[in-house]
């Protein structure tokens, strides 16, 4: 039997299902990212994934975002669409407390130089790398996964967005 893979989008995505075998589904949450980009305000970062302190956020990407900055190494998937990342060196590591975990958010530009700027579109994996701001912008809306640690931006909304 032929099986199809369907690969979800902001535009066309369905919620899915939970087939379990021998188990009960109440053991098991899931939810659907796009589904959740698109309850979702531009640039909220919503947790999807979660094991100890680490976390999978899902962003929708829609316009210029605020400028964020991390004091550890963040990833950056793009799920759906083109995503632009801008990397500025910070002014001062002072812009990040000592201690935090996961990103800041910063209401205008933190650095004192541009670092260089990454097109990425569905499937690529782009490197937030500690200590450096950067800012996403999408002519039009696009997903992203950033794999971090959470934080005080991580927003977890289980009852929302899971099913059972």
């Amino acid at each position: 039997m032929f099986q199809h893979t369907h690969i979800g989008s902001l535009n066309s995505f369905r919620k899915g299902s939970l087939e379990v075998f021998a188990d009960d589904p109440k053991h098991y949450a899931f939810s659907n990212i796009f589904d959740v980009a698109n309850l979702a305000a531009p640039f909220e970062r919503i947790a999807v994934t979660k094991n100890h302190q680490y976390v999978t956020e899902v962003m929708k990407v829609d316009g210029r975002s605020p400028w964020f900055a991390a004091a550890h190494d963040e990833f950056a998937l793009v799920m759906d669409g083109e995503v632009t990342f801008d990397f500025v060196v910070l002014s001062s590591m002072k812009t990040l407390s000592a201690g935090t975990e996961g990103a800041a958010q910063f209401d205008q530009d933190p650095g004192v130089g541009r670092v260089g700027t990454v097109k990425a579109r569905r499937g690529h994996l782009v490197l937030l790398p500690a200590g450096r701001g950067y800012s996403l912008n999408a002519v039009r809306p696009a997903v992203a996964l950033i794999q971090t640690l959470a934080g005080l931006l991580t927003q977890e909304r289980w009852a929302d967005i899971c099913s059972q």
